[in-house]
């Protein structure tokens, strides 16, 4: 298939540059797959379509300040560096801004007790850093690190805390799950005592998920790998949803990944861990997966491609193109949709 059979024409205006507030006062689109039809609602409404008969799962992944600049020691050059994956206590997966300063063997001090040399070198301004630090790291980071918000975002953000979801735990996302930003606690209660079971995944959302789509033909894009975990208790809930014929519900594509890139061929979970760079596209077979609740995503993304896997192309773009005319708002501080 080719990437701009994943195309549809978006007005700019469309584009969400600020959080809504409430959480869940954001406009959810239902699509139902078996009657192609479709509903407009609010996310507050989601109670309406779950029931106990439903595992809901989420990402607790926490995105950290993940873009710094860095002087460098010798040359006095200013480069940003954006953290997507970490490999140790003290290396790192980055991408550079300009990359041609960030020369193997360069240092680059971002405050007087943290700096890192460069290690080696990759692909499209990647590079891999070894941090040297006095302190506690992520105290470090925090103090100069910056939210890493998308580039067609150019509104800054008032409280940093709205690129994270309410039940974020683990650090280390460069980019947040945006499908869970519509959630609040209250509302995540009152799917609780609808008996909606609530089942806890990890995936670090690192370039994987959101580096663009750059080869005419989707089968030769390579995705970057992004680190996942499945816990014992998790595994069991969804072992146990598969035997009830309960529904397994995804919130955010990248829990998607995780259940598609966890689930053995018995089509069950056990505890694990690993790292990912599942690409999920049409005529993609889901094994874990039964209903997706997601954000609308960019014109070629990996994730509308996966969504397109999930409804079908046509059928898609169909209500991609219908959430245009009614306005909805796109990308990572727009409204979702909710498929059934």
């Amino acid at each position: 298939m080719k990437t701009s059979d994943f195309y549809y024409d978006l007005p700019q205006e469309l584009i969400a540059q600020h959080p809504i507030e409430p959480r869940d006062a954001s406009r959810l689109l239902v699509y139902d797959r078996k009657t192609g039809k479709t509903e407009h609602r609010h996310f507050y409404d989601i109670t309406d379509y779950l029931t106990e008969n439903d595992v809901l799962v989420i990402n607790n992944t926490r995105v950290i300040p993940a873009r710094i600049y860095g002087k460098g020691r010798e040359t006095g050059c200013r480069v940003e560096f954006l953290l997507h994956k970490r490999i140790d206590l003290y290396e790192w997966k980055v991408l550079c801004k300009p990359a041609k300063k960030a020369k193997i063997g360069s240092v680059f001090d971002f405050s007087d007790k943290l700096s890192c040399t460069v290690v080696d070198t990759g692909e499209m301004g990647e590079r891999t850093v070894r941090f040297s630090f006095d302190g506690v790291f992520e105290q470090l980071l925090a103090e100069v690190g910056q939210t890493p918000l998308p580039p067609y975002i150019h509104e800054k953000l008032k409280d940093g805390s709205r690129y994270n979801t309410v039940y974020a735990k683990c650090d280390g996302s460069c980019a947040a799950p945006t499908a869970g930003l519509h959630f609040t606690p209250s509302l995540l209660e009152k799917l609780r005592q609808k008996g909606v079971t609530i089942a806890e995944v990890l995936l670090h959302v690192g370039l994987g998920t959101f580096r663009p789509v750059q080869t005419d033909s989707i089968e030769t894009h390579k995705m970057h790998s992004e680190y996942w975990e499945i816990s014992e208790e998790t595994a069991k809930l969804l072992n146990d949803a598969k035997k009830s014929k309960k529904r397994i519900i995804c919130v955010g594509t990248t829990s998607v990944r995780v259940l598609e890139s966890a689930i053995k061929s018995d089509g069950t979970f056990e505890k694990s861990c690993g790292n990912t760079e599942i690409f999920i596209y049409p005529p993609y077979k889901f094994k874990a997966v039964d209903a997706l609740i997601t954000n609308f995503h960019l014109p070629e993304s990996t994730l509308i491609m996966l969504v397109s896997a999930f409804c079908g192309r046509e059928e898609t773009l169909n209500f991609y193109r219908e959430a245009v005319k009614e306005k909805y708002r796109f990308f990572s501080f727009g409204d979702a949709c909710l498929l059934l």
